[in-house]
């Protein structure tokens, strides 16, 4: 009787490495002892891959994703005299709610961002303009995002722009060379 109790068992749990199968009649328990730890470790292994799954790809939301690789702008080497300075940013709502631009913000006063004021839909692209003065010299601004997006730490995306202004040196025909001087 035991063992068919013992064949029953493994055969509904489908338990294969059972080092004893022991029931308590006076306490109607069922305690099973696993030999085999990579069976208990892969049951681990499978809960953890499934909750992080979970918690990654259930995300509901807007979630904002930029076009620009490494969400920056490269001017390169440009003229002030030109060049206007604006730049776009577009980005898409991967997400499966409306994308809400809340506040754009430069860490300069020489950096001017526009937003989007209507939502961008599930699907849909926006654009962030940015408008740098072209102050002679290097370029390296930041610029903060904030939004409703799910996929970024507290909704917030850093945009950088870099590069360098240049001054175009003007030859006027009507000014005279000045000779140089021989000691």
């Amino acid at each position: 009787m035991r063992f068919v109790f013992v064949a029953k068992v493994n055969k509904l749990y489908g338990l294969k490495n059972l080092r004893f199968i022991y029931l308590c009649l006076g306490e109607k328990k069922l305690i099973l002892h696993e030999t085999n730890k990579i069976f208990v470790m892969k049951k681990y292994l499978l809960f953890g891959f499934v909750l992080v799954s979970a918690v990654v790809f259930g995300q509901k939301g807007a979630k904002i994703v930029f076009l620009a690789a490494d969400n920056t702008i490269n001017y390169g080497s440009v003229y002030k005299e030109l060049d206007n300075g604006t730049r776009i940013f577009e980005f898409t709502n991967t997400g499966n709610a409306p994308l809400l631009i809340l506040n754009v913000s430069s860490t300069c006063g020489c950096t001017v961002p526009s937003k989007p004021e209507t939502p961008i839909l599930p699907g849909k692209n926006g654009k962030i303009t940015v408008k740098y003065n072209m102050n002679p010299g290097a370029i390296r601004k930041t610029i903060i995002v904030e939004s409703n997006a799910v996929n970024v730490p507290e909704g917030k995306v850093i945009l950088k722009i870099k590069g360098e202004v240049l001054v175009k040196q003007i030859n006027n025909p009507m000014e005279k060379k000045k000779p140089m001087m021989s000691n």
